[in-house]
């Protein structure tokens, strides 16, 4: 046997009872990393001191200072509920969070009350004695109180990746995980107490910004500068004016800034990729790194894992072949008594189940040796009456160099019944024993187990559509060629399927990964070199459900733990798959697809929007020497036009055959188009107000709110889509939001509230007006279509509806 041998044996303590556990729970709290959470009062002055909540506060107190009182009233009530709205928002989005949370729960194996249970790891306490078998994360800082092979990646605490072993006596620490073997250990420290959670407490957390939100911001930052610029050559045009008070052009200058900066830009986009992470939670998809998300809409290489993600991941044994044993059954039995049901290994769950449906009971075990990436099997010394057996269990090219056969004939029927699994398209485990032994050579053949596990219905259809989508998948797994090969032609994969030889081979893999459909016998180590070779020209999402699938997940852009994946790998992946299935993966794809669409449609249309605002009432200010609104109506513009687009999270968008990047140089000529249009509209209908309607400034001024209001909500129509407005109208959210917002500006233009009224003509020409804009408008875009070639994998390259 190996020297894995040579290490202490398992025993069980009995553990805390409940009562013991509660009450020492009590003393010391739950096992969890608590942050320094923000009392609500200091939440509250932290939104105060916000540029928008102090530019409104600025605004009231200078109306109040100039005697308008109601002017400085409403700004107030419209502080209060833009203020409530917040409130209202991040306590949906923590709840949200929470709900998610609770998917990602590490749960922990506890010997409580004499019996092993399975626990949140929340619940821990010290003394608690707790199992970790391969791919469990250390849930606290322990104790090793008995191990066997038994080694552990602490890259999370020390940045070392390769696996360190460990032994009895010595401390585990919370966050490391277990690479090979299994132990039990006493928990001596849990939550804050630990050495993980005292390292966090004394760190500094920084946020890094993803590409789109650095792009966010730049257009947040071009267009507060630009505001700033028309706003400081505004004022001193106007006080150059007799008769102007410097206090009125502050205020309004203050309600320009809050109009015209897009201060909801971030917010928004906050609000839309919120709406994405929890649809896709619906979908039994959770996010753990939001960054990622923009990632996973760019993805054009999947590599993928066969079990559970192509397959039913519903393992079963479905034939056994008999070599020196009496009969079926005695394989099976020598077979799972070189198990460990606590391990939750699949291929081990389907032997057990197995020999349960046949009453066949497992030999006594004095010791287990867990089966890794590097034995490939599992092996057991076990009892039978006065006898002693070494048994072993793990694939037949490694059990094969441990046996020593009979005859050649044993060889090669031993070799026979391999391929005969083999071109079934079956798993193979081969199992082999020696009596009166503790040493792992020389072994006879027992018998050959052939696993089969049925490809999904529908992964054949998902991965022919991801490729209509621009995204290549490629199979990665450990069996066999002629497995490999006959899997991948029922799945409609016709490129070569190669063997893992051609990882040894650096100088020739990038060329074969770009033309291979699948490859064979692949070990942890070439599945890690896959994702970095396609990394250098590809972004690359990687499926995976074990321990040695932690590096190349990590490496990954958008690493994806699939259903039943050990709790290490859970805590490193970026999303976290709750189902079986491609089709899950290719659903989350299309779903970043759209909340990268919706993100794109809104920032076309806020540069447009604020463009048009600033350049409108610094163009009117200067030529005519007034401001065109009041202070309370720029303010409730402002309000006005960033209520519907809150609902833009909500819309239906049509999403690209190909991964999405930013086409900045289109999105400018939209927004410039847009604007443009903007402007000129609305100084042609001040020359029609004044000259040929010689209506009263009041009154234009109420019609200049109107028009921004409806023209602006108008805009989102054509915004919205790259095809013609009517023919792909928004969601009815939009709808219903983008019509209440014109109902209301259009009350509050007739009643004349805190403004001068107008009459029912003159609001039925703003809408016909507007809408005849909207037309041209929607002209420049299709112009743009025509003109200006998308560039590749920006949004408007190639679409698809959803």
């Amino acid at each position: 046997m190996d020297t894995a041998t040579t290490h202490t044996a398992m025993y069980e303590p009995a553990g805390l009872s409940s009562a013991e556990a509660e009450n020492i729970r009590k003393e010391n709290g739950a096992n969890i990393l608590e942050e320094k959470k923000q009392k609500f009062i200091v939440k509250i002055l932290l939104w105060v001191v916000t540029p928008i909540s102090l530019m409104l506060l600025a605004a009231a107190g200078l109306s109040f200072a100039v005697g308008k009182m109601g002017n400085g009233w409403i700004i107030l009530a419209l502080f209060s509920a833009n203020f409530g709205i917040r409130i209202w928002h991040e306590g949906k989005a923590d709840k949200a969070i929470a709900k998610l949370q609770e998917h990602l729960t590490v749960y922990s194996r506890v010997k409580r009350d004499g019996t092993w249970k399975k626990l949140p790891s929340k619940e821990l306490v010290p003394k608690d004695v707790v199992m970790l078998t391969v791919g469990a994360i250390v849930p606290a800082d322990a104790q090793i109180i008995s191990e066997t092979n038994l080694s552990l990646n602490e890259s999370m605490l020390s940045g070392e990746s390769l696996p360190r072993s460990r032994t009895v006596g010595e401390t585990v620490y919370s966050g490391s995980f277990v690479a090979t073997g299994n132990a039990l250990v006493t928990i001596t420290a849990t939550g804050n107490h630990t050495y993980f959670g005292k390292t966090l407490a004394s760190v500094e957390h920084t946020k890094k910004r993803s590409a789109l939100e650095q792009d966010i911001l730049t257009i947040s930052r071009f267009l507060s500068i630009f505001a700033i610029i028309v706003i400081t050559i505004l004022s001193i045009f106007l006080m150059s004016h007799p008769g102007i008070k410097l206090i009125e052009v502050i205020t309004l200058d203050i309600s320009l800034l809050i109009a015209g900066i897009p201060v909801a830009l971030p917010t928004v986009m906050s609000l839309i990729i919120s709406v994405g992470v929890l649809e896709l939670a619906k979908k039994h998809t959770i996010v753990r790194r939001i960054a990622s998300l923009e990632n996973l809409s760019n993805v054009d290489v999947l590599l993928s894992d066969k079990t559970g993600t192509l397959t039913e991941n519903h393992i079963r044994v479905d034939d056994v072949a008999v070599l020196v044993a009496h009969d079926e059954k005695e394989v099976l039995r020598f077979a799972v008594s070189a198990t460990n049901p606590a391990e939750e290994n699949a291929l081990e769950d389907a032997i057990i189940e197995k020999a349960k449906t046949l009453s066949i009971s497992s030999l006594q075990q004095q010791k287990f040796i867990p089966g890794d990436s590097q034995r490939k099997r599992s092996t057991a010394i076990v009892t039978e009456g006065a006898d002693t057996w070494t048994i072993t269990l793990g694939a037949p090219s490694v059990i094969r160099t441990l046996c020593k056969f009979e005859s050649p004939e044993m060889l090669k029927l031993f070799n026979k019944e391999v391929s005969r699994a083999a071109q079934r398209g079956d798993r193979t485990l081969a199992v082999a024993a020696r009596k009166d032994t503790t040493e792992e050579h020389d072994l006879k053949p027992i018998g050959i187990l052939f696993l089969s596990d049925t490809l999904r219905p529908d992964a054949k259809e998902t991965i022919a559509a991801m490729h209509d989508e621009g995204i290549s998948v490629k199979m990665l797994t450990g069996d066999g060629i002629q497995i490999a090969q006959k899997v991948a032609k029922e799945l409609g994969l016709n490129g070569k399927i190669l063997p893992r030889s051609v990882f040894d081979s650096l100088d020739t893999l990038p060329a074969v990964m770009e033309t291979a459909d699948g490859f064979a016998e692949v070990l942890p180590k070439d599945k890690y070199l896959a994702v970095e070779t396609m990394k250098k020209h590809h972004v690359v999402a990687v499926t995976g459900d074990g321990v040695n699938d932690v590096p190349p997940i990590k490496a990954a852009d958008v690493g994806i733990a699939v259903k039943n994946s050990v709790d290490a790998l859970r805590g490193t992946a970026d999303i976290v798959i709750l189902t079986d299935g491609i089709s899950v993966v290719h659903d989350a794809i299309i779903d970043a697809r759209k909340v990268f669409m919706r993100i794109y449609h809104y920032s076309v249309y806020r540069i447009s929007e604020s463009a048009r605002l600033i350049l409108t009432i610094g163009l009117i200010g200067i030529l005519v020497g007034k401001y065109p609104l009041t202070t309370v109506q720029i303010i409730l513009l402002a309000v006005l036009n960033d209520l519907p687009i809150v609902s833009l999270a909500f819309d239906h968008v049509y999403t690209s055959h190909t991964p999405e990047t930013i086409d900045v140089r289109r999105r400018f000529f939209l927004g410039t188009t847009y604007g443009i249009t903007g402007v000129f509209n609305s100084m042609l209908a001040l020359y029609i107000m004044l000259f040929m309607f010689h209506l009263p400034w009041g009154q234009i001024q109420t019609l200049f709110f109107l028009k921004l209001v409806v023209s602006g909500n108008f805009l989102i129509y054509v915004a919205h889509t790259e095809k013609r407005w009517f023919r792909y109208l928004p969601s009815w959210q939009v709808i219903v939001a983008i019509s209440s917002t014109q109902i209301l500006a259009t009350l509050w233009a007739l009643s004349g509230w805190f403004t001068t009224p107008v009459t029912l003509w003159l609001v039925g020409f703003i809408w016909v007006w507007s809408f005849i804009w909207m037309q041209t408008s929607e002209i420049g875009k299709m112009l743009i279509a025509r003109f200006v070639k998308a560039k590749a994998g920006s949004p408007q390259a190639t679409s698809i509806a959803t």
